[in-house]
């Protein structure tokens, strides 16, 4: 199975199995606190149609009254400052839902906006992710050598804890803004701002929708609007940094095997050319180990000249072995003498009798020994 494949079908199983994880933690976590909450407000809703003597269906009205009318809480919404603030949210997909167009104009203009802009805003943050990646390495990498660092080059681990870092302090810097602001817990800040910025948008907390601060309080519009698009950049980067990485590693394989395979075809006949050449060096080769009384200096003789010839071929240390027969002191019986060409086949016949590329060894001549390096 090819490596996308495998790598696809474990991502599966890691999902689903994620899920189900998630799930049982949520279930175990929120299910009480959901049922608990339920009966308080069926109470809650029998004491109030009871003190105001309202029927089931006059309830309902007025409940659908006072739903209609929260998001007027903050003032007009589709002002222009109303109206850009539910733009960021359109394109940057964070959904808050604390606004939506009524009309069906409206509902088809978002439609063809988002459309559009999602795209275009997530290419934007990629890129402006990757060059602050690329301003963050070369500023660290400034700092090193002033610092006169012993190794200056910038790691992926230094980049990812740069990176980690900077998230951080994003989400503290506007949990405490948010905090102050919208009169939240740091921790209840915490959270909207870690939901906005990673574009969850749950709308349980949303900023801006309190004592008409959309036309009131200009420079705290300003200021939401700035750090939403801020953070987000620096999410940007840092999921460009670690998580995009991966997202490319299939595209990347897929690429290199297109690349092998055209490389194969474009040097097929070469390489069929080049195996026929030397499969004929390699039955040269084979004709001279296997033929049978042979000399052992024309054993000699033939390496060298197939070494010379071939050198591909023999392997080394059969090409440069040699075969060198020494007179031991130890042995009774030495030769007269040799001759001036240093054969000694000619005082008695060579017993090697066949020739392989085993070791053999000169059992019949005393007093000799022959060393040869292993084939």
């Amino acid at each position: 199975m090819k490596r996308q494949n495998v790598r696809t079908l474990a991502l599966i199983v890691c999902t689903f199995t994620y899920l189900l994880v998630g799930a049982a933690v949520f279930d175990a976590l929120e299910s009480k606190e959901e049922t608990s909450e339920k009966k308080n407000l069926e109470e809650r809703r029998y004491e109030l149609m009871t003190k105001y003597n309202l029927s089931e269906k006059k309830y309902e009205e007025l409940e659908l009254v006072v739903l209609k009318l929260k998001p007027h809480q903050a003032g007009v919404q589709w002002r222009f400052a109303g109206s850009f603030y539910f733009a960021i949210t359109v394109i940057t997909t964070i959904g808050y839902g604390h606004a939506a167009p009524s009309t069906d104009g409206g509902k088809i203009f978002c439609m063809f906006y988002a459309l559009l802009g999602i795209p275009l805003t997530l290419v934007m943050f990629q890129s402006m992710g990757e060059r602050i990646n690329t301003f963050v390495k070369y500023l660290l990498h400034r700092i090193k050598k002033c610092l006169r660092m012993k190794h200056t080059e910038v790691s992926m681990a230094n980049m990812v804890i740069i990176g980690f870092f900077s998230c951080i302090s994003t989400l503290c810097i506007g949990a405490a803004a948010f905090s102050y602001y919208e009169d939240w817990t740091f921790f209840h800040a915490y959270y909207y701002c870690f939901i906005t910025l990673t574009t969850i948008g749950f709308g349980d907390y949303v900023a801006l929708q309190k004592h008409d601060a959309l036309q009131k309080n200009p420079h705290y519009v300003a200021f939401s609007f700035v750090y939403i698009l801020t953070g987000l950049t620096v999410i940007g980067a840092f999921l460009n940094l670690v998580v995009l990485r991966f997202m490319t590693m299939n595209s990347e394989d897929e690429k290199r095997d297109a690349e092998q395979k055209a490389l194969l075809r474009r040097n097929g006949q070469t390489t069929i050319r080049t195996t026929e050449t030397s499969g004929n060096f390699r039955n040269m080769y084979a004709e001279v180990l296997h033929f049978h009384s042979m000399c052992s200096c024309l054993w000699y003789k033939s390496r060298e000249k197939l070494h010379y010839s071939i050198p591909m071929i023999i392997p080394r240390d059969i090409s440069t072995s040699d075969t060198c027969i020494e007179q031991s002191d130890a042995s009774p019986n030495r030769l007269p003498e040799t001759f001036t060409n240093g054969c000694v086949c000619n005082l008695h016949r060579s017993t090697i009798s066949s020739v392989s590329t085993g070791l053999h060894s000169l059992s019949a001549l005393k007093g000799f020994t022959k060393r040869r390096s292993s084939v």
